[in-house]
């Protein structure tokens, strides 16, 4: 039995099958097997392929390549979805969610502890995968590809020489002729950390506190894997609160040290770029993600950027640096700093994405507005939602919170570092009388120490102003003057009078390490007087979620941040790598407090 005989038998009695490849060279593989798959009429299974290679063929060579085969549709579909080149991990959907690919650039020792997933089926073809380490490589690879193993994962590998390895890790060897080597993963002892339980089918329904853009999208990724939502939110239709400004702007983002804050930016643009484009070209959203430009403020000059992007690595589909000149011609404004150009970026209605996720969603997603949930109850059987009276709103096993700070309040998690930040957009009628002044905008969003934005239904957004700590709705005109002060600054060009400009204020909700929060909560009673090093140890609060803290760019983290939370709370493959999703989980401050609590004790003197 070859690896397309097992995929075809495992496909046929499961939800979900997942295989991974080392060596995903030209996409041989993976296209064989997606053809199977739409041929089988007895499949019952999606198709969830994970791909590490060192390299990664160009978009048109993959079509090249498969020109003239059997495959040649299927590789035009993927190699129109192909992704940039980054050091990411990417995800492609290609049939939502029925087949998908997670594929990773680089070395297989590099990536294999970067994923989250339980893998059924393994081919194993990158003979460069031990090389980097060849004393200790067939053990470190063995040991990872046990890691990641389902109970009775099949494996298929060229490299014979592997045997040993895959034996000590807990496979059995069924077959090695000197020519591909056959195993199966059957360990003599139970793995430490046994897979979280799936929910039966009954169960997969999950409360979602919050109808912005994060709820939303959490709702449209747990559809696509089968569950059921209902969102309640205090307002009378989805995203009325900070995803109800008229337009807002995405984009990655570029930085020397590339931290978990840049990779973090630059996977969820690639995924939001995709979800713009969606919204526009299906939903009819105002948008449009054919790029954007955000202007350098400490380069001094393109050649100075651009050493930065030949010593990251990052490829002119994600980014470009651009003269003064080049980006001023770009946008059509006169500028006088050089200015990263995104081609993934763009601008889009947060509320026309938001309901653009719900019906993505379609019927397994329910939404209930006007609706105020001011408590949390746990029970034998889960969550309840209560109402300022005390009474049951709603109760579900799985709960997300996806309410900005108002999550806060309902975990007594005030202490986190957190701050709400008020911010101010102005608005400027494009379309007043001739007598007005004219006020010349870009043809793309021109980001940097403030924004401006593309005409938006007759509009010209631009801003935004930032108070932390401050609860004052009123739009006030010394806001507009700031904002008009930046849109000087941006474009050039002294704004209309602040008497002539309208506005909209919102809140939103930043983390001090500026990063969302997404995962499960965590139980920091439980925590109390625990010695706990790492993340995973950390006790959670069963079946509570939360997904906030999106601060300004929920736009650009919606999409990703849903993917992350709707895979970990369905038990699928995490399109996200291992550090990032550390990186995210809010369990993180919990951890840091733990940690400064036993300092403390250990420590004389006053608290650290």
């Amino acid at each position: 039995m070859d690896i397309l005989d097992a995929a075809r038998a495992l496909w046929r009695t499961r939800e979900r099958l997942v295989l991974l490849q080392c060596g995903f060279g030209d996409g041989t593989t993976f296209l064989e097997l997606w053809r199977a798959w739409q041929d089988d009429a007895q499949r019952r299974a999606g198709l969830v392929f994970i791909g590490i290679d060192p390299a990664s063929v160009a978009a048109t060579a993959l079509r090249a390549v498969h020109a003239g085969s059997a495959r040649e549709a299927m590789a035009d579909r993927l190699a129109a979805r192909w992704p940039p080149a980054t050091r990411n991990l990417h995800r492609v959907d290609l049939e939502p969610g029925r087949v998908q690919l997670l594929l990773a650039r680089g070395a297989a020792l590099d990536w294999l502890p970067e994923l989250q997933a339980q893998v059924d089926a393994f081919l194993i073809e990158d003979v460069q995968a031990t090389s980097a380490d060849p004393g200790r490589g067939p053990q470190r690879l063995a040991k990872a590809l046990a890691r990641l193993a389902a109970p009775q994962a099949q494996l298929w590998s060229g490299m014979t020489d592997l045997g040993d390895a895959l034996a000590g890790a807990g496979f059995a060897i069924q077959g090695n002729d000197g020519q591909g080597l056959h195993a199966v993963y059957r360990p003599r002892h139970a793995p430490r950390r046994p897979p979280p339980p799936t929910p039966a089918k009954e169960d997969r329904h999950a409360l979602i506190v919050g109808a912005g853009l994060a709820g939303c999208a959490v709702a449209c990724a747990l559809a696509e894997l089968g569950w059921r939502s209902t969102l309640i939110d205090r307002g009378d239709s989805p995203a009325t609160m900070a995803s109800g400004n008229p337009a807002g702007l995405f984009h990655g983002v570029v930085n020397r040290q590339d931290g978990a804050h840049a990779r973090f930016n630059r996977a969820a643009a690639l995924q939001a770029r995709h979800a713009v484009q969606w919204a526009i070209a299906e939903h009819g959203a105002l948008g449009n993600a054919d790029g954007l430009l955000r202007v350098e403020s400490k380069l001094p000059d393109r050649a100075a950027m651009q050493a930065v992007l030949d010593v990251l690595q990052l490829p002119a589909d994600y980014v470009q640096a651009l003269s003064v000149a080049e980006a001023g011609e770009r946008c059509g404004l006169t500028l006088h700093r050089p200015a990263w150009f995104y081609p993934g970026g763009g601008w889009v209605q947060p509320a026309a994405l938001a309901r653009s996720f719900l019906q993505r969603a379609a019927a397994l997603a329910q939404f209930r507005g006007g609706v105020a949930v001011r408590g949390l109850r746990q029970v034998d059987t889960g969550w309840c939602l209560l109402d300022a009276a005390g009474d049951v709103i709603e109760q579900a096993g799985t709960v997300v919170l996806a309410n900005a700070a108002d999550a806060l309040r309902l975990l007594d998690a005030t202490h986190w570092p957190l701050q709400t930040v008020r911010g101010q957009i102005s608005l400027y009628d494009t379309g007043q009388s001739t007598a007005a002044p004219r006020l010349n905008l870009p043809r793309m969003p021109l980001a940097g120490d403030g924004y401006v934005l593309p005409a938006v239904g007759g509009l010209a957004v631009f801003g935004a102003s930032t108070q932390p700590g401050d609860d004052d709705g009123s739009v006030r005109a010394a806001d507009h003057v700031f904002n008009l002060q930046r849109l000087q600054a941006l474009s050039g060009q002294p704004g209309p009078s602040p008497d002539a400009l309208s506005g909209r204020v919102g809140w939103r909700l930043v983390a001090d390490d500026r990063l969302p929060l997404v995962g499960a909560v965590p139980d920091e009673a439980a925590l109390r007087g625990q010695s706990i090093e790492r993340l995973r140890d950390v006790p959670r609060r069963a079946g509570l979620h939360m997904f906030a803290a999106l601060a300004s760019r929920g736009i650009g983290w919606a999409t990703l941040g849903g993917q992350v939370l709707a895979a970990q709370i369905a038990g699928a493959p995490l399109p996200l790598e291992a550090s990032l999703v550390r990186a995210v989980d809010p369990a993180r401050f919990a951890l840091r407090g733990a940690r400064r609590a036993a300092l403390n004790q250990a420590l004389p003197g006053p608290p650290v």
